[in-house]
């Protein structure tokens, strides 16, 4: 098999949470782009039908289903709607994450249940229920969460330690899937961003951006294709040897 044919996608279902703006959008173009079809979820319909323009304006297969994973009763259903759409989902991107700035000793339990109830358990659920229904019975698939480099180690830039703790949960419940659903011929991998310029991110960029550029060896911040290559990589079978593996996309700022 060649090298282009190790990363078609074609054939292949995506789901992407998340998946209507940033990092989310960013990846289903890249795997639209390699030839999957696109199944989007997200809360806002109307960034879905915004973001389903776009798609198929360049000719990809999408759909979209609104939907709330932090919610455990929404998980079923979402997963019975992209079946009954595609017939099968051979592709998770777990990217769907919401944050919440406080210092520690001041946070709210409603806050800190908000991030984990979506980041961290929504993750979980979505997965269980996908592996459960799809990957397993087939032997296959490809799960990929989008962690942080903020579960990599602690920051004096962020006081986000719900964020922090539930990204850092992430990248051991990717190694620990890896460990588990390896024997099912499933790879999980998790991607680690540093800081790109999304809306979750905007308010804290207007505040430290020129320090955040400053400790990048790179001296840049992610852009709108930073992921992508990274994402067609751990989505297809050029990375069927990989798993378990947490890849930094920082611009070098996890290396000092």
């Amino acid at each position: 098999m060649g090298v282009k044919q190790l990363f078609d996608l074609g054939g292949r279902v995506a789901l992407i949470t998340g998946g209507s703006r940033g990092l989310g959008l960013q990846i289903a173009e890249a795997l639209g782009e390699m030839g999957a079809a696109l199944a989007l979820t997200a809360r806002k319909a109307h960034e879905l039908d915004e973001a389903r323009t776009l798609l198929s304006g360049r000719g990809y297969t999408v759909s979209t289903h609104a939907s709330d994973i932090a919610k455990p009763q929404a998980i079923a259903p979402l997963v019975d709607a992209v079946l009954a759409r595609h017939g099968r989902i051979d592709i998770l991107v777990n990217n769907a994450g919401t944050t919440w700035g406080a210092p520690a000793e001041d946070m709210p339990l409603a806050a800190w249940s908000k991030v984990i109830d979506l980041n961290l358990t929504g993750t979980f659920l979505l997965t269980q229920e996908v592996g459960r229904r799809w990957m397993i019975p087939n032997r296959a698939g490809r799960v990929i969460v989008v962690a942080s480099v903020a579960g990599l180690r602690g920051n004096s830039i962020m006081k986000t330690i719900g964020y922090n703790t539930s990204k850092g949960g992430l990248v051991n419940f990717t190694r620990a899937l890896a460990a588990e659903w390896g024997e099912y011929g499933i790879t999980v991998n998790a991607i680690a961003p540093g800081f790109f310029p999304t809306k979750m991110a905007e308010a804290t960029l207007a505040q430290v951006g020129g320090d955040v550029i400053s400790r990048t060896p790179l001296r840049r911040l992610g852009d709108d294709e930073d992921l992508m290559g990274l994402a067609a990589l751990l989505a297809s079978d050029a990375s069927r040897h990989i798993t378990g593996q947490v890849i930094a996309v920082d611009g070098g700022a996890t290396a000092l």
